[in-house]
């Protein structure tokens, strides 16, 4: 495996446990209450802003995504990355897209 993909897949792994670590505590201290997660997510100008840029850096990666599964294919990668993305966020599923769309291609002779 090339060095570079496996950086992509460091990054996927951590973007999937550094998130996840602070849900559970927040989850554990607040139950899973999602109205009160998006009150938190809320709660001042700061806050605001990363929930802003998260939300666009999302769609503009499940737009590139889509986009390069259906023009240049496998077509399976983008339930994938919408699974990743939306279920765990940004953090993993970009990392994760570039880590499958840096494999090597396989050449029929």
């Amino acid at each position: 495996m090339a060095p570079i993909r496996i950086v992509y897949l460091i990054l996927a792994i951590a973007g999937t446990i550094l998130p996840w670590i602070q849900f559970a505590g927040w989850f554990s201290e607040n139950g899973w209450d999602m109205a009160a997660m998006v009150d938190a997510w809320t709660v001042n100008q700061a806050a605001n802003g990363l929930v802003y840029d998260l939300t666009v850096s999302w769609v503009a990666l499940l737009i590139w995504v889509g986009y390069e599964s259906f023009t240049r294919g496998p077509w399976w990668h983008l339930p994938v990355i919408i699974v990743a993305s939306t279920g765990i966020g940004v953090s993993c599923g970009l990392p994760l897209y570039l880590f499958l769309r840096s494999a090597p291609a396989l050449v029929k002779t």
